[in-house]
Formats: C-alpha cells, structure tokens, sequence
C-alpha cells in the first residue's frame, strides 16, 4: 500500500500541486495520500489518521503539540476503521508470521505424521482410521491454516502476508485485523470442506491472505488510492489459482468473499453503530462458516 514518494524537483506547493499527484504524508514521505488532518490541514496516511468526531487529525494534533491547543478531551487515537493505534503496527503480522514458520519448523522435523494429524480433509482413511472434518475434527478448519507444503509455499505466503498485513494492520487496528485475519482463513477452509473431494488434503495460509487482499482493495478504495496495483496482483494471484494444478482454489475463493465483506464492514461502517456492525458481519460470517461445516458433514456421515 505504500505509494511511490512525489517528484523531488523543488518545495512541494499542496495547494497548487498538479492535479494528477497526490501530497505524501507529513510523517512518511514516501507515502501519498489524499486525506488531510481536520485541523492542520496537513496530509496524513492510514498509519496516522486518528479517528476525530468530523474527518481524521493526525497525532499532533490529537496530543495537542502542533500548537493550535489542547487535544479534544473526548477523541482518544483511534484507526480509520476505529481501532487503537498502537506503537507497533505490525506486531500481530509478525507474530502470525512467527507462527506459520515456527509449524513449518515442526513440520519438517515431526514429518508427515504430524501434517496428517493437523490438515484440512473431510474425510479420509490414515494411520488406519478414518479422519477428518466429518468425524468431529473440526479444529483442522483452524490448525490447516499454519501448515504449508514446501519451502516455496510458506516463503510466498508469508511475503504476502507482510507485504499486505502490516498496512492493513495499521490501518484496522489490531483485533479488528486478527477478526478479518482467522475469519478469513476459516471461511476459505469452509468452502474447501464444502466443495472438495473429502480425501483432498488443504493447507496453508492462502485462504486467509486472499482475505487480506480482498480487504485491501476495500481500504484502498475508501482512501481513493490508486486500485490498480492491487488489482493487478489480485488478478496474478486468480490466474495462478485456476492454471496451477494442485492448488485448492476455494480456500482462495472463500477467503477472499470473506475479506472483501468483512473489510468493508470495518472501514465503512458508521461511526455510531461501528462495533455493532464490524463485529456483527463477524459473527454473521462465523455462523455460514458453521452452517457449512454442519451442511457438508451431514452429506458425508
């Protein structure tokens, strides 16, 4: 989401800029943006754009040190979709990221064995017993979505991941990513357990990245950034989805239906009624994800 920095030749003028280049931000030069703080009018970025009661302010003027007063006594730093703002904005990313290769770590040393026990199937004979969704193992909805195949599918994954979630993370606020993040991810597994052959293996991080493209795309369109960047790496990642034999695209398809709803449900819902809504299409998802799973493994016992 980082924007390339405006041209460098002479002072930057905002007010006669050329109508096709945007500002960048006060505090990241390398970032444009065409959201302006309320007070100060200078341009701000998702990082710093602190939810006011009309528009966004920049933390300056929030703290009160930009020398136009004292911070309104009611406004507390909040994310565009009104998230705490936290000092480290991609901590959560780098912690999921820890995760997926400290499994993959696990993975590689416990060997199949331990993948078998933690993937994604519906159903399937192994170790001399039929296992799977369908038999009560519903975590593997969850724990599939930390295990990977090969070096070359966590290393993609997880560059995506940083690539796409320390801005979204930023943007969102921390529990608001983690909701979007595993709800995702989830949805991805329900779609695959609903249309996959039962004895189809799926794991990996993929259902809940597209999720976070998806998401992205909605971020980038409420802040009028340019789409098409995003677009065209979404569109990479579709063509690679249905021409890559071995890839299961509904985890893909799931998880970026989930991203696509659940991030314009963070980033445009009314402030009045914005918990009530961002976490209400959270939990309305949650219940699909459950209704799919009882669906398909009702047509499987």
């Amino acid at each position: 989401m980082d924007q390339p920095p405006g041209s460098p030749q002479g002072p930057r003028d905002q007010g006669s800029q050329d109508a096709h280049e945007l500002p960048t931000c006060y505090r990241h030069p390398d970032r444009e943006t065409g959201v302006r703080c309320t007070r100060c009018e200078r341009p701000i970025c998702p990082e710093c754009m602190v939810s006011a009661s009309v528009g966004f302010q920049c933390p300056e003027c929030i703290r009160g040190g930009s020398g136009t007063g004292h911070a309104p006594a009611a406004v507390q730093p909040r994310t565009i979709a009104g998230g705490t703002i936290a000092r480290d904005p991609r901590l959560v990313t780098k912690v999921l990221i820890g995760l997926n290769v400290a499994l993959y770590v696990v993975q590689q040393v416990a060997g199949d064995t331990f993948t078998d026990r933690f993937t994604l199937f519906g159903r399937a004979f192994l170790a001399g017993d039929i296992q799977g969704v369908a038999e009560g193992q519903w975590y593997r909805m969850l724990t599939s979505m930390f295990l990977h195949a090969s070096p070359i599918h966590i290393i993609f994954n997880m560059l995506s991941l940083w690539w796409l979630g320390g801005p979204l993370e930023a943007a969102l606020g921390r529990a608001r990513y983690l909701a979007l993040y595993f709800i995702s991810g989830l949805a991805g597994s329900a779609l695959c357990y609903l249309l996959a052959a039962p004895n189809q293996p799926s794991l990996g991080a993929s259902g809940a990245i597209f999720g976070l493209f998806g998401a992205t795309a909605v971020l980038m369109r409420r802040l009028n950034y340019d789409m098409r960047p995003v677009i065209a790496l979404l569109v990479i990642n579709l063509i690679f989805t249905f021409g890559w034999s071995g890839i299961a695209w509904q985890a893909h398809i799931g998880g970026l239906v989930a991203g696509v709803v659940v991030g314009y449900a963070m980033v445009h819902a009314p402030r009045e009624r914005r918990n009530l809504v961002q976490y209400g299409v959270c939990a309305l998802f949650l219940v699909v994800v459950v209704g799919t799973t009882l669906l398909r493994t009702a047509q499987l016992t």
